[in-house]
């Protein structure tokens, strides 16, 4: 009993450990993103960086190009000195990049100077002379390049104790081919980033030149604060010198979310959170439910698996769509072989495919589906046919759409087996029944007719003897003498009363005989309402004489209150009589010496009223001995037909007896009587009504008992 509880808790902490894990997956999944998106917002930055240097660099060269240009176009052959000085100081005027602007010959002598008028000049404190071996050396490779040339960086030391990174640009002026003097500008460094750069470009950056080595050689512009810095570095190629420009830049938003980006993941992400957090909450529910469908899907699986009824479901386009085991049983094909099966189906027999095809087609239209079912022959997978039951109805879905067919399917080929077995059981057991009815008949005939023909004999005896004697006196006297007249009335009275008896126990022997035959021939008997008194009424002669004989006292007990009873008369008399004369030979052996108030010769016939129920009432009729009884062993066997105790006696009259009186509705049955003997009662219907009708009915009433 602890296993399942044990495998539950065990499903239940692994589903808990893989949901953990999964939010362990999702949350690092989570957190990569955001760093991913802070590396790919500072890979653009960076790269908008570099891109942002490159155009400084670019604009820087530009610039440097357009003032060389500048500086051709300034000089000329025919200008003196004192004419070239005018243009040179416009020209500073406009580029406050150039510190000075120096006119020299072809020996490198100054011819004429312009400094810019933006600064005092840089050459003030320290002078010119100390820098003229550079000058040299830059106009030398100017010369050799056939173009301008820069010079290295210097620091010039200034007045207001701060100082100046500067260069000098040497530019070779030829005319004809011939070399005519040189153009000597000198550069400020710090103001060649603020003055060629274009000012998108140095907005809330820093720029600087430096060394390759990373010493700052000159600053422009203050880097905006910010928590993160992004450096680029630009090679600027001049002839001569070659400078390095940095450019710094640094993001101003906090560190947790430092761009839009990052913080459009970051809040995807706890809304991801939040969408698991209710994903679980209705897992959880959604679990729950399908655990309880699941059952619910298991019991309606265990059931369809373990009825005997063969179940088949079909769309509408007649296509088996399910089948249960019993089904794949009865057919001896598997499910998979049958599904998405349409016609002909595998369990046909093939000479009834046609007749089945078009059956189901008017079927499958939704027309002539009788709900008690109708039968039909399956064929199994080796070819055997059966007989089978099918009902089918039409399957609704949940919203009440006809989405195809639902069949129950019966094998009834065991019950027809077993109607055809009993339906042969029946035919022998009539005609046996038959042939030994016409056994006992013929006994019954021999048995029963032997006590009319027995009162016929002795009732011809005794008229024999009275004839007799009658004749006697007369023989006496002389013929035609006085005594012949008085004997003749009692003569004739009396033979006439025998000639009646006889008359009438040759018409009872009659009726026996049409009772029988009709009972033989299974005819319904004629049956009418008769007193019970007149049933023994008519018996009473015969009883009588038997008990004359036997030395048996019979004692009469009737109910006034009794009603008449509906049977066939000749058929109950001679129930009466049997019982009456069993009773009276089973006291054969009995002591006729005791007194008359202890007597054992004594045959009571009792009729009285018996239990009712709600359909009729009943009439009780008894025959009470005093023999010896009946042993167990007798009692077991006493109505099986041929079964007797008595020497001359065949065993048929208490088996007909109990047939007359269960064809009557009624029931023969005995008990012991108290001191002794035995009673042997059975019960009739009471004819209810005397219009007629309720005759009717207690006689439908005794058949449906009987």
């Amino acid at each position: 009993m602890k296993l399942p509880l044990l495998n539950g808790v065990s499903w239940a902490s692994r589903r808990w450990s893989l949901w953990a894990l999964l939010l362990a997956l999702v949350v690092t999944l989570l957190v990569i993103l955001v760093w991913l998106s802070g590396r790919y917002e500072s890979s653009m930055v960076q790269s908008r960086l570099e891109h942002d240097a490159g155009e400084t660099v670019t604009d820087i060269r530009s610039g440097l190009t357009r003032n060389i240009q500048a500086f051709q176009a300034l000089q000329s052959t025919e200008r003196t000195p004192a004419a070239w000085h005018a243009p040179a100081a416009e020209l500073l005027r406009e580029h406050r990049e150039i510190m000075r602007l120096e006119w020299r010959g072809e020996t490198l002598e100054v011819l004429g100077f312009v400094e810019t008028p933006y600064r005092s000049s840089v050459f003030e404190r320290l002078g010119r002379h100390g820098m003229e071996a550079d000058v040299n050396l830059t106009c030398t490779t100017a010369r050799r390049l056939s173009g301008s040339a820069y010079s290295t960086s210097y620091f010039m030391p200034q007045n207001d104790g701060l100082g100046l990174e500067v260069m000098d640009m040497c530019l070779p002026i030829v005319a004809a081919g011939r070399l005519m003097g040189y153009v000597v500008a000198t550069y400020s460094l710090q103001d060649i980033l603020g003055e060629l750069v274009g000012k998108q470009l140095a907005r809330g950056v820093g720029l600087s030149f430096t060394e390759a080595d990373g010493t700052r050689l000159a600053l422009h512009g203050v880097v905006s604060r910010g928590s993160r810095i992004y450096v680029a570095q630009q090679l600027l190629d001049l002839p001569g010198n070659t400078l390095v420009v940095r450019m710094e830049s640094r993001l101003g938003t906090p560190a947790l979310f430092p761009n839009v980006l990052t913080a459009l993941v970051t809040a995807m992400s706890v809304a991801l959170l939040i969408v698991l957090f209710l994903l679980a909450r209705d897992m959880r529910r959604r679990l729950k439910v399908e655990h309880d469908l699941g059952e619910a899907l298991a019991f309606r699986k265990a059931m369809e698996d373990s009825v005997l009824t063969g179940l088949r479901a079909r769309d509408l386009q007649g296509r088996i769509t399910y089948v249960n085991p019993a089904f794949c049983k009865m057919v001896g094909v598997d499910a998979k072989d049958l599904l998405n099966q349409s016609f002909p189906a595998p369990y046909w027999p093939p000479e009834l495919a046609a007749v089945y095809q078009q059956r189901q087609e008017i079927r499958l239209s939704g027309s002539n589906l009788p709900r008690e079912g109708h039968e039909s022959v399956f064929m199994r997978q080796d070819g055997t046919r059966f007989p089978v039951l099918i009902m089918e109805a039409p399957l609704i879905n949940a919203v009440g759409k006809h989405t195809g067919w639902m069949s129950a399917i019966l094998d009834v080929s065991e019950q027809r087996r077993i109607e055809e077995l009993s339906r042969a059981s029946q035919d022998r057991l009539q005609a046996t029944a038959r042939l030994a009815m016409v056994g006992e008949m013929a006994s019954l005939l021999s048995h029963e007719l032997n006590q009319p023909l027995a009162a016929i004999s002795s009732y011809a005896t005794g008229s024999l003897n009275l004839l007799q004697g009658e004749m006697a006196p007369a023989a006496k006297s002389s013929p035609g003498g006085p005594e012949a007249g008085p004997t003749a009335p009692p003569l004739s009275e009396d033979l006439q009363l025998a000639m009646r008896r006889i008359a009438e126990q040759a018409e009872r022997a009659g009726k026996v005989i049409k009772s029988v035959h009709d009972f033989v021939r299974r005819r319904d008997q004629v049956r009418e309402a008769v007193e019970p008194r007149a049933l023994l009424d008519a018996i009473m002669p015969l009883v009588s004489l038997q008990a004359r004989k036997l030395g048996v006292r019979v004692v009469i007990e009737v109910d006034e209150s009794c009603e008449p009873v509906l049977c066939d008369r000749t058929m109950v008399e001679q129930v009466l009589l049997n019982l009456s004369r069993n009773g009276m030979q089973a006291m054969r052996g009995t002591d006729e010496t005791q007194a008359p108030s202890q007597q054992a010769r004594v045959l009571t016939l009792r009729i009285r009223p018996a239990a009712s129920n709600a359909h009729s009432r009943w009439v009780e009729f008894a025959v009470i001995d005093r023999g010896e009884g009946i042993s167990r062993e007798v009692a077991d066997r006493l109505f099986t037909p041929f079964f007797t105790t008595k020497e001359e006696g065949m065993g048929l009259g208490l088996s007909l007896c109990r047939t007359v009186i269960e064809q009557h509705g009624g029931f023969l049955g005995f008990e012991a009587a108290q001191p002794r003997g035995t009673i042997f009662s059975f019960t009739l219907p009471v004819a209810l009504a005397p219009d007629g009708h309720a005759d009717a009915d207690a006689a439908g009433a005794a058949r449906e008992m009987a």
